[in-house]
């Protein structure tokens, strides 16, 4: 089926989240009780609040928010496939979500406009919609699903797409990545490492070049899964 999908009308996206806060005892009473209640069975000896907050804080969106959103899409040239890169990445997050929603309002607002990502619709999917909710922010119509159909949501998840139906845990894009043997450069930093770039080491910029990784890594994926050969470092263009 994947075969059939035409690559020019997907864009490929992946997010980086952090805590609204770096610090558990920094959040107001009222958010701490919430964090406390919402996290209350994962708590123990081993692991405080505080220490749950630094592990979760940002995965949650009601604690967290989105400091880049990086997004690509493959265009066919008379030389072959090229993949396009550009990110949204702004320390005011209403800022970086309205140009995110210009885009999908100018650029994917057609049914046959396709979203796609590695688990986007557990994790990045929902958590923008949240995201833009909170910050008053109207959803473009590709992520607006309320009432839809299942097979009118034109979402894609390259995770989902490997279950092949069945019920296993997390499949990580890196591991998908390497069964693959898609090339991937070495970070200097993971997704546990975002929060403290962000907020110790104040370095959007070099979040941003993680999350562009992980983009062209999800493209290449996708292309592969379709049968199809990787497309050329060089034809990474990034704008």
């Amino acid at each position: 089926m994947l075969e059939k999908v035409q690559l020019e009308k997907v864009l490929f996206l992946d997010i980086e989240t952090v805590p609204q806060v770096y610090e558990f005892d920094k959040l107001e009473e009222k958010s701490q009780e919430l964090f406390e209640s919402k996290t209350r069975f994962m708590q123990n000896a081993e692991k405080s609040y505080e220490q749950l907050y630094a592990d979760r804080g940002g995965i949650y969106a009601e604690f967290g928010k989105i400091v880049c959103i990086s997004v690509g899409y493959v265009k066919q040239t008379s030389t072959g496939k090229q993949i396009r890169m550009m990110s949204y990445y702004h320390d005011d997050e209403e800022i970086l979500l309205k140009q995110f929603k210009g885009l999908l309002d100018e650029h994917y607002n057609s049914p046959y406009s396709i979203l796609c990502g590695h688990n986007a619709k557990e994790f990045d999917f929902p958590y923008i919609c949240r995201r833009m909710l909170i910050n008053g922010i109207g959803l473009p119509n590709v992520l607006n699903i309320a009432g839809k159909k299942p097979w009118e949501i034109a979402h894609l998840d390259t995770m989902e797409l490997w279950k092949f139906g069945d019920f296993k845990a997390y499949t990580s894009l890196a591991l998908l990545c390497h069964v693959f043997n898609i090339p991937t450069p070495k970070d200097d930093i993971s997704g546990a490492d975002v929060a403290r770039v962000y907020f110790e080491d104040k370095d959007l910029d070099r979040i941003k070049v993680y999350c562009e990784k992980d983009v062209v890594a999800l493209i290449q994926l996708f292309v592969k899964m379709r049968g199809d050969e990787l497309i050329d470092e060089s034809e990474v263009h990034y704008s």
